[in-house]
């Protein structure tokens, strides 16, 4: 089957064919751009997915990042974007290995289809030449046969007219004559024009035509097996992938699997815990004897001193056991400044962790320098060895200072490790005289030792893992001892005036509205916190910076600004 020897007279559908079909691999062509762009902004979404969740450092979310179902998202965030990376694969190998080289190739067939016309079309003109020169001789031979027989009928009738001179008949006998020569000579020329007609003719159905027809078939079946290959191709970029995308699913799914309520559970319990003992009973408060005392006759007569001794070993001066939910708790989980080295602003248990974790980052810093010393040494012994190599007093500066970074990171260790004896009770209590000097420091120092006492802590600003040393440190009551005994609201030193609504979610918090007027019972000192009161009953602290504040100057406690 071949298009020379059965398409021998579709020129111009042959000609419509080869262009349609260099048409449909453009087409292909754009498909595979429009889809490798497709894939490489569907690659760029997923990429921008995955890093909008991604965890954020220095946010609470590091912190979260330890329960086993958030590092089962994070890890299929991870693979996600690993997804991602497959589809940036897909779209470069299909710009790559399909685009650019069926271009080339679009380009080289368009070139060879259009010399092939150009030699077919040259084919098509001469055999027109030929069939014209063809047509002019037979046209010629076929006047001068015309002219010949006119003349020779002409010299008939001159010679059978008896009245027409012999010069006459004679000179129509030379015309004939003439005439028939012509037609001699132009049936030659015809029969010669025809034979070589006949012979282009030949060459050009038989030989030129199917050659060239010949060439554009094989050029034709080079471009279909072109787009069968790269149709191939097209499938083998994806199937390449499939098995990257696969383990990409398959680290989701192990993710997945390793979640662990119980573990998460537990973490929980690792993370809050405070290592402090649950609240007792609360102890029965007897009134009445402040009513026998005043009837009593001896009343009036009792010393101010004896009545102040009576009523500091009545239960009711025994308050604050219920510290964790106690409004006037400020602290709550708020940043009150500064963490303390020793991290004594923590609950125990949390303590215990935190200082466990310093004592283990400082012996892995140590560990360290302990390995960079070996390290120097060894290389200093090289250089005593082999001095051409280097000189040892080089190293020895660097030696000296990794000594004194050893020593003081030692240091650090022993500090830590007090501070975590001190929590898990491996060390003596605190004498008494020490608690109440400490007492004095953490109401007259920082914020954060404010914060601590009023969480029920030790006095030295440190949480206690045994309650009952909260009842050493006794201080000898005073005639003034009901004025704080007895919790009497805070008076008032001031307004303010919402800016902004606050939810206050947090426990010791109190939410507000834009725009609502409140009681400021406690300024700012300096933690970033204001308590204020609503209708004499509601009570707490807001952001400072979520509210503007109208203090009373001749309010007690209020500040006098100049």
């Amino acid at each position: 089957m071949s298009w020379g020897t059965e398409l021998w007279d579709q020129f111009d559908n042959l000609e419509k064919h080869t262009q349609w079909g260099i048409e449909v691999l453009e087409k292909y062509i754009k498909f595979v751009k429009e889809r490798a762009e497709i894939e490489i902004n569907y690659a760029k979404q997923l990429r921008n997915l995955s890093k909008k969740y991604q965890t954020k450092k220095n946010s609470k979310e590091e912190e979260e990042s330890k329960y086993t179902s958030c590092k089962a998202f994070q890890t299929t965030l991870n693979e996600t974007n690993d997804y991602a990376g497959q589809h940036e694969v897909i779209s470069e190998n299909m710009t790559s290995m399909i685009m650019a080289e069926l271009t080339r190739v679009v380009q080289e067939l368009k070139q060879e289809r259009k010399a092939h016309f150009h030699e077919g079309r040259k084919a098509q003109q001469h055999i027109e030449t030929c069939w014209k020169q063809l047509e002019s001789s037979k046209r010629r031979f076929e006047r001068d046969c015309k002219e010949a027989d006119r003349a020779q009928q002409y010299f008939e009738r001159m010679d059978a007219d008896i009245n027409v001179t012999k010069a006459d008949v004679e000179k129509a006998r030379q015309q004939a004559q003439i005439r028939h020569q012509m037609a001699d000579d132009s049936k030659g020329d015809y029969s010669s024009v025809l034979q070589k007609f006949n012979h282009e003719q030949q060459e050009h159905y038989h030989t030129h035509i199917p050659a060239i027809f010949q060439k554009l078939q094989d050029m034709e079946e080079r471009r279909i097996s072109r787009l069968g290959e790269s149709l191939k191709t097209y499938a083998e970029i994806d199937r390449q992938v499939i098995p990257i995308i696969g383990k990409c699913l398959d680290g989701i799914t192990k993710s997945a699997e390793s979640i662990n309520g119980k573990q998460d559970s537990q973490t929980v319990v690792d993370s809050f815990k405070s290592g402090f003992e649950p609240p007792g009973d609360v102890d029965f408060e007897d009134f009445t004897q402040s009513m026998k005392r005043t009837v009593s006759d001896t009343s009036l007569t009792a010393p101010r001193g004896d009545i102040g001794k009576s009523e500091a070993k009545t239960p009711g001066k025994s308050r604050g056991k219920l510290w964790p939910f106690i409004k006037k708790n400020k602290c709550f989980g708020f940043h009150q400044g500064a963490t303390p080295e020793d991290f004594s602003n923590l609950p125990p248990e949390q303590r215990r962790k935190k200082l466990q974790q310093k004592v283990d980052e400082l012996n892995k810093d140590i560990q360290k320098e302990i390995d960079q010393r070996d390290a120097l040494t060894k290389m200093k012994d090289v250089y005593m060895k082999n001095p051409q190599m280097g000189d040892p007093s080089s190293v020895a500066q660097k030696l000296i200072e990794i000594g004194n970074n050893i020593e003081k990171l030692r240091v650090e260790v022993q500090k830590f490790e007090g501070w975590l004896a001190e929590v898990e009770g491996r060390l003596p209590s605190r004498d008494n005289s020490r608690r109440q000097s400490a007492l004095y420091e953490t109401q007259t120092t920082a914020p954060v030792n404010n914060c601590v006492q009023d969480r029920e802590s030790s006095p030295d600003g440190s949480y206690t893992e045994d309650q009952s040393q909260e009842t050493e440190v006794k201080v000898t009551p005073t005639e003034f001892d009901d004025d704080f005994d007895d919790e009497e609201p805070l008076a008032t030193i001031g307004t303010c005036k919402a800016l902004y609504p606050f939810d206050g979610e947090n426990e010791g918090t109190i939410s507000i509205a834009e725009g609502e007027i409140l009681s400021v019972i406690e300024e700012d000192k300096g933690d970033g916190w204001t308590r204020i009161r609503r209708n004499e009953e509601e009570e707490g602290y807001v952001p400072t910076s979520y509210i503007e504040v109208y203090l009373d100057k001749n309010a007690k406690g209020a500040k006098t600004y100049i």
